[in-house]
């Protein structure tokens, strides 16, 4: 679906806009699931930011007349959205998590995980007591760490990625926020850059490539945008997590635990380990495939190997 230049001499205000951009993107049936699930949040999203503007800001100024620049502004916005199926956060450069924003770009894929949740619950009813230290594995933007720091401020959070251009994009986000005291980013395949330290934290949280190669190919085409890296591990998606389930256990302290995201792969790490205690976690917001094991149960299994 192409949109015409035209446009911009019917489309006036910001209400127009909101409007017109609604219809077009139910129009192309564009796919949701970057920050909202329907048109006209897509579109409140796209348009307020693109304009600097509060997404609950009052509602006289719906009628404001646009500026040709803001206009065109506009136009491309939603040009890029339908015509390239490019998410809305990479066009605007912001995303939220876990009510914080964060600074995304192609180098890293969108938050969107229902860990959030868990964050903002802190971590409860699974902790024993406040942690001391939190590990964000496979980091990405490093918006779970973050969240993390914010939410325990007395925690000393270390934040693990590997590419270097996801890595690039956490440390600017570190330092919007202000925690380069709090938050150390190491850059690591997993847990290599750890070896010789050896620290050991109360939380081990990761959000890692877990996409299967037959959901890869069927994904929306809004998903090719983001690094493939960040999204696929193998033939059942599992090639990381694998990894993350061997090493963990020599990491976390004896009340520790792992909290790991593997979606819908996660119907073959239960076929892949049928008798390991995996906890599946339950989100009020929506989201599957997270479970949690704690350090107890890894070393029970790790003794019974």
């Amino acid at each position: 679906m192409a949109i015409s230049s035209e446009i911009i001499h019917e489309l006036i205000t910001v209400r127009d806009y909101l409007r017109w951009g609604m219809s077009r993107l139910n129009e192309a049936r564009v796919f949701y699931g970057h920050g909202s699930d329907n048109a006209w949040d897509e579109a409140v999203s796209l348009v307020s930011q693109l304009l600097h503007l509060s997404p609950d800001v009052d509602g006289t100024i719906l009628d404001a007349r646009l500026t040709m620049e803001e206009r065109e502004k506009l136009l491309g916005g939603f040009r890029q959205r339908i015509e390239q199926r490019l998410p809305v956060p990479y066009i605007t450069g912001r995303a939220w998590f876990a009510g914080l924003p964060f600074k995304v770009d192609r180098r890293v894929i969108i938050p969107r995980s229902p860990i959030a949740e868990l964050i903002e619950a802190g971590f409860q009813p699974w902790l024993s007591a406040e942690p001391q230290r939190i590990l964000d594995l496979c980091a990405g933007s490093g918006c779970i760490g973050i969240a993390c720091a914010m939410a325990f401020p007395d925690a000393q959070v270390d934040l693990i990625e590997m590419s270097d251009g996801a890595a690039q994009v956490a440390r600017e986000n570190i330092a919007m926020h202000e925690l380069g005291q709090q938050v150390r980013l190491l850059q690591s395949d997993l847990f290599n850059a750890l070896a010789e330290e050896r620290p050991r934290y109360d939380i081990i949280v990761s959000n890692p490539p877990y996409v299967d190669s037959r959901d890869y190919t069927a994904m929306p085409q809004e998903f090719s945008h983001e690094p493939r890296m960040a999204l696929t591990s193998g033939v059942d998606g599992l090639d990381i997590t694998r990894r993350i389930l061997a090493q963990a256990v020599d990491y976390l302290t004896d009340e520790g635990v792992l909290i790991v995201e593997v979606g819908n792969s996660g119907e073959a790490l239960e076929e892949a380990y049928p008798h390991w205690p995996f906890t599946w976690l339950e989100f009020e917001h929506g989201g599957v495939g997270v479970f949690i094991i704690t350090a107890g149960e890894l070393k029970s299994l790790a003794l019974g190997a």
